[in-house]
């Protein structure tokens, strides 16, 4: 009985030319790929089996793995996939990730991944010094933006109280409470439950028709707090929503969190991209003076899952928060060089950083500009036409590359809502394209995104054409008509 898992040199360079060339059709298929199934071929089952006692022909195995997941899967990589922050990845990035899952870099120590752990701290460099920082300064990759935003947060409780380091929560004079909009992340909240502040410390501030944290109030907030015996230690900013791209007012943030003693973080997830941008950068003025911050290359810098990062600019602060001691690790010798498992909760890490590294390295910045340029400038053209459309309204103001819309009908909230969920799911039947839903202000929205650099104004044509039938339709199911004809629209 064979008992090696690997296979012989012929057979890896079979296997391996085989996958690269169904990988290559795969990415030559995007720019015109439907998204998913027709609705009606849809179907999810599963059935259990036992686990297999003896292994199967790799190619049998591959076969199925392109049947399922290309063949019959969902493709968030399309050009014509335009709901959430999932980008096409670029094919450099792709290669990367198979290096690292050949070589399997462990980057909890530098003795063990001294030349991962190199390209990682360049990586990180290079994304501080676009945010505007000047060294030294921190960070660590992380699996996204909800690792990276409840680190920040153990970062700002450790400055806030050291004691709270070993000590816990009990050491603090009061209950410790954090601020961030009613439209920031909901890994915020998260955070706060798994970190012990509990999900009722999070105050979420109310925002201003432009969907920005309201200054008044946040101030209002925390004196109040203060009054209370509440014991204030964060700040949170977000730098493009979710939900439609908003950017609060970082550099007021950051005037305020400063006039209390607060930690400023400034959650960049989606929106810090715009870094990148020399036109489009001042949207995110005031990020430079943020205590951490985070962005996710996995949203809008085209890279493959995982791949967040948190940056910092008090990096001893890192380590004093993070650091332990294990037996079975002897720390750095490198002086230069943190060892990664004393400045994050992770111990055992990926090398993520290889595939924005190399993406840099081949592609270069420029290239990242162009394409955010291009998507907000489609987006921007997106929300004109929706405007000028007659079937919808804005739901916010366009900022990045999302538009956030509803139809426009003089009917009750439930039924513009009934509205909106039929033309989601009208657009999304064929399969060939896909938007999402959402509420803005707590009211039902329906959300496009463009995130695919293989997207063009082809494919938002389309997209305008299957909107424009889907809206006239839920108009006129519900008793209203629609005088707007399509004359004039491109398709």
């Amino acid at each position: 009985m064979a008992t090696r898992f690997d296979l012989d040199y012929a057979r890896r360079g079979q296997l391996g030319h085989k996958l690269i060339d169904r990988l290559n059709d795969y990415f030559s298929s995007l720019e015109s790929r439907a998204v998913q199934l027709p609705a009606e071929e849809r179907k999810l089952t599963y059935v259990s089996q036992p686990v297999p006692e003896t292994g199967e022909d790799p190619e049998v195995v591959f076969a199925e793995i392109f049947r399922e997941l290309c063949d019959r899967g969902f493709h968030i990589t399309s050009a014509n996939y335009l709901g959430l922050m999932n980008p096409t990845p670029t094919f450099v990035s792709v290669l990367a990730e198979m290096v690292v899952a050949s070589i399997n870099p462990q980057l909890a120590s530098v003795e063990r991944s001294a030349s991962a752990s190199l390209i990682e701290r360049q990586t990180i460099d290079w994304i501080g010094q676009l945010l505007g920082w000047q060294l030294p300064f921190g960070g660590v990759f992380t699996t996204g933006g909800s690792e990276a935003n409840s680190s920040a947060m153990n970062l700002a409780l450790a400055r806030l109280c050291p004691d709270a380091i070993h000590q816990g929560l009990r050491s603090m004079s009061g209950s410790a409470v954090l601020y961030a909009s009613q439209e920031s992340h909901h890994s915020l909240d998260k955070a706060a439950g798994m970190l012990g502040f509990g999900r009722h410390a999070l105050r979420r501030i109310a925002v201003t028709k432009r969907l920005q944290m309201d200054l008044v109030q946040l101030e209002k907030t925390i004196r109040s707090d203060i009054d209370q015996g509440n014991v204030p230690f964060c700040v949170v900013g977000t730098a493009g929503t979710t939900n439609t791209g908003a950017i609060d007012d970082l550099a007021g943030l950051a005037e305020i969190a400063n006039q209390f003693g607060l930690w400023f973080h400034v959650d960049g997830a989606y929106g810090a991209a715009v870094i990148f941008s020399r036109r489009h950068r001042e949207l995110v003025r005031g990020i430079e003076l943020a205590d951490s911050a985070s962005i996710d290359p996995h949203k809008w810098l085209a890279v493959p899952f995982a791949a967040g990062i948190l940056l910092t600019r008090w990096p001893n602060l890192m380590r004093k928060t993070f650091s332990v001691s294990a037996p079975y690790l002897r720390d750095s010798t490198q002086e230069a060089m943190e060892d990664q498992y004393q400045t994050s909760s992770q111990w055992s890490r990926r090398m993520n950083s290889l595939k924005l590294w190399a993406t840099l390295r081949v592609h270069g910045r420029q290239s990242y500009e162009v394409m955010i340029d291009n998507q907000i400038s489609l987006a921007a053209a997106m929300a004109q036409w929706l405007q000028e459309s007659g079937l919808f309204e804005l739901c916010a103001p366009q900022m990045l590359s999302a538009v956030a819309f509803r139809v426009k009908l003089a009917a009750s909230e439930e039924e513009i809502e009934a509205a909106n969920r039929a033309v989601v799911e009208d657009v999304n039947h064929s399969g060939e394209r896909w938007i999402s839903l959402t509420t803005v202000a707590g009211k039902s929205a329906i959300r496009t995104m463009v995130i695919s650099y293989l997207t063009t104004e082809r494919h938002l044509q389309g997209l305008q054409h299957a909107l424009h039938l889907a809206a006239t339709r839920a108009i006129e199911a519900r008793g209203q008509s629609s005088s707007v004809s399509s004359e004039g629209l491109v398709v």
